[in-house]
């Protein structure tokens, strides 16, 4: 729990710092997000302050996969050329396999539960993001909670990202 309040205290100074509207620096990119989930991104400008960010992640533990799509608005942090923060909403839709239950009887034993589980809900998004212009490669961190729909649980999910950008 101090871990993210740290982070998020962290990210919201950043936020606070940043000025500007113009943060736009690539059109744009494509790469890896390693996290709890983990998968491909894209994220595409759409004005000079503000993107659409698509998510293709897995989670290894629920057996599925998930695709995201988020709104960004970006701008420069620490007035620090190529670094910019961002925050944004969006919506996620998942589809699991199955899944493992720990059940508590005398026999202390794992249960698979074969049921197919669609899945969806409420994301949001802050981050910060550095483009380094000698290799088109743009890399950052950020933290993503988002909420469940169908059973009303909240989770954080944070992770690195690298991206080539053209």
């Amino acid at each position: 729990m101090k871990t993210i309040l740290r982070v998020g205290f962290t990210l919201a100074l950043v936020m606070t710092l940043a000025s500007g509207a113009n943060a736009q620096e690539y059109k744009t990119g494509i790469g890896f997000r390693g996290g709890v989930a983990s998968g491909l991104t894209i994220k595409h400008f759409i004005k000079s302050d503000a993107a659409i960010e698509g998510i293709l992640s897995t989670g290894f533990r629920h057996r599925g996969a998930v695709v995201t799509v988020l709104y960004e608005k970006h701008a420069p942090a620490f007035n620090a050329k190529g670094l910019q923060w961002y925050y944004g909403l969006g919506g996620h839709i998942g589809f699991y396999e199955g899944r493992y239950y720990y059940y508590y009887d005398k026999h202390r034993r794992d249960r698979y539960y074969d049921d197919n589980i669609v899945g969806f809900g409420i994301d949001g998004v802050l981050g910060l993001e550095y483009y380094i212009r000698d290799i088109p490669f743009t890399i950052g961190a950020d933290i993503k909670p988002y909420i469940n729909i169908p059973h009303g649980r909240g989770f954080w999910d944070s992770a690195l990202h690298v991206r080539y950008v053209f």
